[in-house]
């Protein structure tokens, strides 16, 4: 049975659009040229942070990231930038019983944010800077399994990316969601991977509830 269910958060709780829109501007870009450019890069296959060294080579993001907050600029999302079904996905899956996380490739300033929009909501909030592993790395889902109280089997990895969600997720042992939005998941969404992998591929999280009922139900 599907016990917890673990979400990833860019993409897949937080449209980022605001925040790629604030380092088209941090650089000097057109922003339809940065998301262009964006598009292009993950297309290949290639990390997301090669879009910043094809605009300025030498990028460090980590580094530029303090330059922003030093600046007045820094990371930030709230409520706004939520995708609207999440809360009412976190409300009915929580009314069903199931233990509910948030755990994703996101800094210590964004795992603050999280806590303060989603502390009442979930019983785990983590991030990769929190545990000093990131996503694709097997270690990160390992975290994750530990911090669940239940077996890797019983736990749904919900994400919007074949290569560090799905993929990786599988090999721990967990079930796994993919839900089609975002700039990676509109991009993957027709490969092999895509369809064969995920127990379950989603337009919406709502769907996640009425799909769990019914996997738990089959006796799988």
């Amino acid at each position: 049975m599907i016990r917890a269910v673990v979400f990833d958060v860019g993409e897949c709780l937080v449209d980022e659009s605001r925040e790629y829109g604030a380092w088209a501007d941090w650089l000097g870009v057109p922003r339809h040229t940065f998301h262009a450019m964006f598009g292009a890069v993950i297309a290949q296959g290639r990390d997301y942070r090669e879009t910043f060294q094809e605009f300025r080579p030498g990028f460090d993001l980590y580094e530029e990231r303090e330059k922003r907050a030093a600046a007045g600029q820094a990371e930030t999302f709230g409520e706004d930038d939520l995708y609207g079904d999440v809360r009412p996905s976190l409300t009915q899956l929580r009314r069903d019983g199931l233990w509910l996380g948030i755990a994703g490739n996101q800094t210590v300033r964004a795992g603050r944010i999280l806590r303060a929009l989603f502390a009442d909501d979930v019983d785990l909030i983590a991030t990769s800077d929190d545990w000093g592993a990131s996503k694709p790395d097997p270690e990160f889902f390992k975290r994750v399994a530990n911090a669940v109280p239940f077996e890797a089997g019983e736990i749904l990895y919900v994400g919007d990316r074949c290569d560090n969600d799905i993929r990786p997720a599988l090999e721990t042992g967990m079930h796994t969601a993919l839900v089609r939005r975002g700039p990676w998941a509109t991009i993957q969404w027709n490969s092999a991977e895509a369809r064969e992998l995920p127990d379950f591929r989603i337009d919406r999280l709502l769907e996640l509830c009425d799909l769990i009922c019914e996997f738990n139900g089959s006796g799988r």
